[in-house]
């Protein structure tokens, strides 16, 4: 007897192209959102626990060499072999590391679940990068979506993190830890229907040049980000004599502002070419950091932070799908590079502007960042259209 194929409505049918570009999205969010609770911590090790600014920017430092430095390994891995269940282990990991940081004692133990926060974000990225990849075909729209995702992730950390931390102190980071469990779970359950056969073959030739130039934008970018999201709640509460709640504002706004931004920044590549839009995104920015510097109100600053946020993140997903068209050979690297390595490389420049701080207060920090975005704006120029 010859078996009969199951009737089309007993098969479960695979998920659709743009519900599994939701299901990344929202796995970036709650992954980043890790990546974002550092910021929102720092102050509160700095305040509760008396850390000084160079211990406390120690803690950034910590999750960018977890999320920098195995960042390139994961991408091989992942271009080379369909590890589905990188991208749910590394953020459950990124969570449960980050949600125990807040309850450790001892200086050495936070910094330790703190680098393995980091690591979980270096797994994710790389694989996560791919598959949204695959969903969006050749959109920077839909990359932006994507991307958009770890915007919101950002954005929500302050968000839902200064009323915790307000409340009940350092400790409330064990409250985050649910998310990265939960979403891991509906990943591995979701994405392993799709994870059967081989991965698709990719074809093209690499351009390691342009790719090189990109990724030293992003790196110019991640200093931008580090020395903003780090520093402008104690510039807020230092240097503008503002609240806490006030200064929460502020993150918050320069987060939201990123959402925009990542959005915006994928319409404008899909309409105007990736390249022009990241030019202009490198050259917004320069103005407007000046201006948040020279702001003396604390209220009339948050709009500047809001448009601070949009400008940075003009370029994210744009830049996300520019180097996989570099890299068509290898779209995990190049994700994991411009989503992981590029982006974290930044955190390793924590501890200079902490010393910056030391001597010269939050406002010190934010006078260097005003000079940053000038390197970008000159690699911009030698970037070539894919």
């Amino acid at each position: 007897m010859t078996q009969t194929a199951a009737p089309p409505e007993t098969r479960e049918a695979a998920p659709s192209p743009l519900r599994r570009m939701r299901l990344w999205a929202a796995a970036h969010a709650v992954d980043d959102m890790y990546q974002g609770l550092v910021p929102a911590v720092v102050p509160y090790f700095v305040l509760d626990r008396g850390y000084g600014y160079v211990a406390a920017t120690g803690l950034t430092l910590a999750a960018a060499l977890g999320a920098s430095i195995p960042q390139p390994f994961f991408g091989l891995l992942a271009d080379r072999r369909r590890l589905d269940w990188f991208a749910p282990a590394g953020v459950a990991l990124a969570g449960i590391g980050l949600g125990l940081a807040g309850l450790a004692g001892p200086y050495p133990l936070v910094l330790a679940l703190i680098f393995l926060s980091g690591l979980g974000v270096a797994m994710f990225h790389p694989a996560a990068g791919k598959g949204a990849r695959e969903a969006a075909g050749d959109s920077a729209t839909g990359m932006s979506i994507f991307a958009a995702g770890g915007s919101v992730g950002f954005f929500l950390a302050p968000v839902l993190a200064t009323p915790a931390l307000m409340a009940m102190g350092v400790g409330a980071t064990a409250l985050f830890i649910p998310p990265a469990v939960l979403i891991a779970f509906v990943m591995l359950r979701r994405h392993t229907r799709t994870a059967a056969g081989p991965a698709k073959a990719r074809t093209g030739t690499d351009r390691w040049g342009p790719f090189a130039v990109l990724t030293g934008i992003e790196v110019v970018r991640s200093i931008l980000w580090v020395g903003i999201i780090t520093f402008i709640e104690l510039y807020w509460i230092r240097h503008l004599d503002s609240s806490h709640v006030v200064a929460g504002i502020a993150l918050a706004g320069f987060m939201l502002g990123s959402v925009i931004g990542t959005l915006l920044g994928g319409r404008m590549a899909d309409r105007f070419g990736a390249v022009r839009t990241t030019r202009i995104g490198g050259v917004l920015i320069i103005p407007l950091l000046v201006l948040l510097r020279f702001v003396p109100d604390e209220y009339a600053a948050l709009a500047v932070a809001l448009a601070v946020g949009i400008a940075i993140n003009v370029p994210f997903a744009v830049l996300v799908k520019l180097a996989q068209d570099y890299l068509p050979t290898r779209p995990g690297t190049a994700a994991g590079v411009t989503l992981g390595l590029a982006m974290s490389v930044g955190g390793l420049f924590a501890p200079v502007f902490g010393l910056i701080a030391e001597h010269h207060g939050p406002q010190g920090v934010f006078t260097v960042l005003c000079v940053v975005p000038l390197a970008a704006v000159v690699l911009g120029l030698f970037l070539k259209r894919p």
